[in-house]
C-alpha cells in the first residue's frame, strides 16, 4: 500500500479534480483505491458524495467522517475511533470530509511541539490523521491511498504529509502557482526534518506505528491551460517554460539543462489541458470525465475529448506507479 498527496499552497490549480480523476483511473487500472478528504473544505466529498448523504454522514453520531474519527481523541476521552468509508464504486472507497475538522488544527499545532517532550497523547494525536487512513485503507484492502489537503502550510497539512510516501504537485501556469511550486520544497524538507527529530523522541509506550514521513516528491503535474493549435496559449506558455527550472530549485535537484522544457523534463509527470466542455458533463453525471457516454450528454465531438481524457490519465496513472516502482528499487 502506497500513500500519495496532493498538494501545492496555491489553491485552484486543479488538485482536487486531478485527484478523482485518478482514483477512478487507478481503479481502471485494476487497483483497490482509498481517498482520504483531510482538506477542511471536503471538495472531494463533493465531488465523490450527493449532497443528501454528505448531509447524513454529517448528522450521524459519530459523525461517519475524518473529524468524527478523531473528534474523541481531540476531547481527551478516547484515541481514534474507526470510520466505515462509503463505497463510491466496487474499488474505490471515500473517508469523508467534514467542515469541523478546522477545529483539529490548534490541537494538532501543540502537539507537534510537545512530541519533542517524548509525550504519549502528542504522537497520538499528531498521528492521527495518519492512523485512520491506515486503518481504512486495510479494511478495504487498499493498493494505493489518495490524500487530499487544503492549500496551506498547516497543521493539518502538515500532520496529513507526513503519513504520506509520496507527493505529487499540482502546478497551474500562472504567477502565484509558480510561487506555490517555490514554496513546497523547502516546507517539505522542514517538515520531514521535524518528524525525523520527533521520532526518534518518541516513549517506548507507544503501541502502534509511526509513520515514516519520507514526502518523497514524484514530480509535477501542469494542469488547467488552453490549448490552440497544438499547443498552450502564450500566455501561459511563459510559465510553463520556467516549471523544470523552478522545480528542480524548489526540490533541490541539479539545475535543468538548457534543452530541457516540459515536454521533456522527467520530472513532469503531465501536461492536462482544460477539458472544459465534458466538466459540465462530468459533474451532472457524477463520473469521470473519461467514463462519460453518450447518455451522459457526451455526443459528437464530445466522444473525441472523453477518448482523449481517457489516455490522458491512463498515461498519468502509469507514469506515477512507475515511478513508485522505481523508487522502491533504486531509492531515487
Amino acid at each position: 500500500m502506497k500513500t500519495i498527496a496532493f498538494f501545492n499552497n496555491k489553491g485552484g490549480v486543479g488538485k482536487t479534480s486531478l485527484i478523482y480523476h485518478l482514483g477512478f483511473m487507478f481503479a481502471e487500472l485494476g487497483k483497490r483505491v482509498l481517498f482520504a478528504d483531510l482538506d477542511p473544505q471536503a471538495n472531494l466529498s463533493a465531488m465523490c458524495l450527493s449532497e443528501d448523504r454528505l448531509e447524513a454522514l454529517w448528522k450521524m453520531q459519530p459523525r461517519q467522517t475524518i473529524y468524527g474519527a478523531v473528534e474523541r481523541l481531540k476531547r481527551g476521552v478516547a484515541d481514534i475511533v474507526p470510520v466505515a468509508p462509503d463505497a463510491i464504486s466496487s474499488r474505490i472507497v471515500l473517508i469523508g470530509g467534514d467542515l469541523q475538522l478546522s477545529e483539529f488544527e490548534d490541537d494538532l499545532s501543540q502537539m507537534w511541539a510537545k512530541c519533542l517532550d517524548r509525550d504519549e497523547r502528542a504522537f497520538r494525536v499528531t498521528t492521527s490523521l495518519q492512523r485512520v487512513a491506515y486503518t481504512a485503507a486495510k479494511q478495504h484492502g487498499a493498493d494505493i491511498v489518495l490524500l487530499d489537503v487544503g492549500p496551506n502550510f498547516g497543521a493539518i497539512n502538515r500532520a496529513a504529509l507526513i503519513s504520506a510516501d509520496y507527493v505529487v504537485v499540482p502546478v497551474a501556469p500562472d504567477l502565484f502557482s509558480m510561487q506555490g511550486l517555490e514554496n513546497v520544497g523547502p516546507k517539505l524538507r522542514d517538515w520531514r526534518h521535524g518528524w525525523q527529530e520527533r521520532k526518534e523522541r518518541a516513549p517506548s509506550t507507544i503501541d502502534f506505528s509511526l509513520p515514516s514521513g519520507s514526502m518523497q516528491s514524484l514530480g509535477y503535474v501542469v494542469s488547467r491551460h488552453s490549448v490552440l493549435s497544438g499547443g498552450a496559449v502564450k500566455a501561459f506558455q511563459r510559465w510553463i517554460d520556467r516549471m523544470p527550472d523552478v522545480y528542480r530549485s524548489s526540490f533541490a535537484e541539479p539545475p535543468a539543462p538548457d534543452n530541457v522544457n516540459v515536454a521533456s523534463d522527467p520530472y513532469c509527470l503531465a501536461q492536462l489541458k482544460d477539458y472544459r466542455s465534458l466538466m459540465p458533463l462530468a459533474q451532472e453525471a457524477n463520473k469521470p470525465m473519461f467514463l462519460l457516454r453518450p447518455a451522459d450528454g457526451a455526443i459528437g465531438g464530445h466522444q473525441g475529448a472523453v477518448r482523449q481524457a481517457y489516455e490522458d490519465f491512463r498515461k498519468l496513472a502509469l507514469q506515477i506507479l512507475t515511478k513508485i516502482e522505481l523508487h522502491e528499487i533504486t531509492g531515487n
